[in-house]
């Protein structure tokens, strides 16, 4: 067995980001940027107004002449004395001769003439051209995660299409003779199949979409073919049970026989002991424990990293902290544990039911405390690690 921390580390030793492919703005939210984005345009292209007001040419009095008006859209360039004002909305192109524009609300107007009531700076009220960003300057760099703000950014220098990190495509298989699927009936011995719609969801809510589902007996043949099949078409693969070394367990010949690369086998954890991670060709494949809760827990520590990493995404590990314990906890052995809990403001509770087999607490957890293989107990009061889960 080797340690959690030697696990987590191989696989990103292992992992490099997937090919980088253009993608239309509209359909990039989510997605990594594979290339800086270089402007095309300055950000605001003109000189603009701030705010619905005056436009002036400053000078020595708070009386101005106005000579016309400037609405956003308007193609219009007066030439404004010193004196001079032009009524001016918001967005709208600031004549080059206007050194300021006062707000509505600071102006009398009366006769052709405003009074503004302060003297008023030069440059009070106007975004100069390439405020935002200059024409040929970085707008966006590598590597950042596209967000609805990000992409909308991008619009407004005319953006049409993005470079972007491929997501990957993910296989989830299920094994054992034992499952069914929901919606029928159980018979004695069988069990509903829960793992590929936990680790279904698991990946929705992360934002990858590009899923098939397989369901595999307990038979050798069989699960080599579907194996080989799902690795051959697939970025990532899911394996869930089999991966022991009982009489029915056929996925760890089976992955044997199709020459998947072992990276490890079996990690020094609680929940989780029986996780393979192997390479074939450019597929990863994960071979997680039947158990639901070992096999999300393993998820949420190696999966979600993996993905990360392959999305293009360095900021690949899920949020850390550390909180007071509300909890005494005490465990048995000498492997590291991941203990589900509940985060609520300084303090975390860690919460009953701790089997590999038990998803009911997972369903109210939100966070995963951690105890290294050398931390046997933990008292009420003490800080400890946690690693929070997805929301």
């Amino acid at each position: 067995m080797i340690s959690t921390k030697e696990a987590y580390q191989k696989i990103t030793e292992t992992i490099e980001p997937l090919i980088e492919h253009k993608l239309r703005l509209e359909q990039s939210v989510s997605y990594i940027l594979a290339k800086d984005v270089i402007s095309p345009i300055s950000m605001p292209p003109f000189r603009q107004s701030a705010m619905d007001g005056y436009a002036i040419n400053i000078h020595s009095s708070k009386s101005y002449k106005l000579t016309g008006e400037v609405k956003a859209g308007d193609n219009y360039h007066p030439v404004l004395k010193a004196g001079e004002a032009v009524r001016i909305f918001t967005g709208a192109p600031v004549p080059d001769t206007a050194n300021a524009v006062v707000m509505q609300e600071k102006v009398t107007r009366l006769d052709g003439q405003i009074t503004i009531d302060n003297f008023t700076e030069k440059g009070t009220n106007i975004r100069p051209s390439g405020e935002q960003v200059k024409q040929g300057t970085i707008a966006l760099k590598k590597g950042i995660k596209l967000t609805p703000a990000s992409v909308g950014f991008l619009a407004s220098l005319g953006i049409v299409e993005v470079f972007v990190y491929k997501r990957p495509s993910i296989a989830i298989v299920t094994t054992g003779n034992e499952l069914v699927s929901i919606g029928t009936d159980l018979q004695y011995g069988q069990i509903y199949e829960s793992n590929s719609v936990m680790l279904s969801s698991a990946l929705q809510q992360l934002g990858f979409s590009n899923q098939s589902l397989y369901n595999v007996g307990d038979n050798y043949e069989t699960t080599c073919t579907l194996l080989k099949n799902a690795i051959s078409k697939h970025d990532v693969v899911l394996i869930t049970g089999g991966i022991s070394v009982g009489d029915y367990d056929f996925v760890g010949k089976a992955l044997k026989a199709l020459d998947v690369t072992e990276v490890f086998y079996k990690v020094k954890q609680k929940p989780g002991k029986p996780l393979f991670f192997g390479k074939k060709n450019e597929t990863a494949i994960f071979a997680l424990p039947g158990n639901p809760a070992a096999a999300l827990n393993c998820f949420y520590i190696y999966v979600h990293t993996t993905l990360q990493i392959l999305s293009g995404n360095t900021d690949y590990t899920l949020p850390k902290t550390q909180k007071k314990s509300l909890s005494a906890f005490s465990k048995k052995g000498d492997r590291a544990q991941f203990l589900k809990a509940i985060v609520k403001g300084d303090s975390v509770t860690v919460l009953d039911g701790q089997s590999s087999a038990m998803l009911q607490s997972f369903a109210i957890a939100n966070g995963l405390v951690f105890l290294p293989a050398d931390t046997m107990r933990i008292a009420i009061g003490d800080v400890v690690d946690v690693i929070m889960l997805p929301n």
